[in-house]
């Protein structure tokens, strides 16, 4: 009697990864599609509902992130193993979706070749982690993180606000915000505004 199928949900925000990762697990005879979710809530329930072998999470979802998905899923059931995907690679992303519990790491681009023998990779108890996602882990050094509002502060300047924008849109002064700005720079090390961006884009800290 053949072994059991290995049996898979997905959880991401697009229909059209969603059916994808559907057709590339279904046409595996050892894996097993179990079902799919929109958001990180849905994705919760639905671990909670089939408890799969294996999970593979968008990490931005609305209504509850893939990250916080991720540790929801794991608080409850400790032996979850759940992949993270995404498409983004900072190092910043890597780091929070491993520290949340994530036991694989796939970045969008990577699909679909990649993703069933992560999956198989993940259900042996292994990591799966590829070359050039453990090289951007590799490069992270813990920093001081910034607040909610200080990364919502930046993500204004990314978007082009002045300091009297992002005042209005926060509902703070123009001296208020100067401070937060003063803040993110020196946890981010920088000098300046466009310096400040570029390097919260690549470590994964803000997303445009």
């Amino acid at each position: 009697m053949p072994p059991a199928p290995i049996r898979v949900m997905a959880a991401d925000d697009h229909p059209i990864v969603r059916a994808g990762l559907a057709a590339v697990i279904g046409e595996e005879p050892d894996l097993e599609f179990v079902g799919q979710a929109a958001n990180g809530l849905e994705a919760v329930a639905l671990y909670r509902a089939e408890q799969p072998d294996v999970v593979l999470m968008d990490l931005r979802m609305p209504l509850l992130g893939g990250v916080e998905a991720i540790r929801a899923i794991r608080a409850e059931f400790p032996s979850a193993r759940i992949i993270a995907l995404t498409t983004y690679e900072g190092d910043t992303d890597i780091h929070h979706a491993l520290e949340a519990g994530a036991v694989g790491y796939l970045l969008k681009d990577m699909l679909p070749t990649a993703v069933v023998d992560a999956v198989r990779v993940v259900y042996r108890g292994q990591r799966m982690i590829p070359p050039a996602v453990a090289g951007r882990l590799a490069e992270y050094t813990p920093r001081v993180d910034l607040t909610p509002r200080e990364r919502e502060v930046l993500e204004y300047v990314a978007r082009g606000y002045s300091n009297n924008d992002i005042a209005h849109a926060i509902g703070r002064t123009d001296e208020t915000v100067k401070i937060h700005l003063k803040r993110v720079f020196e946890k981010l090390g920088v000098a300046g505004r466009t310096e400040a961006v570029v390097v919260a884009l690549q470590r994964g800290i803000i997303h445009l």
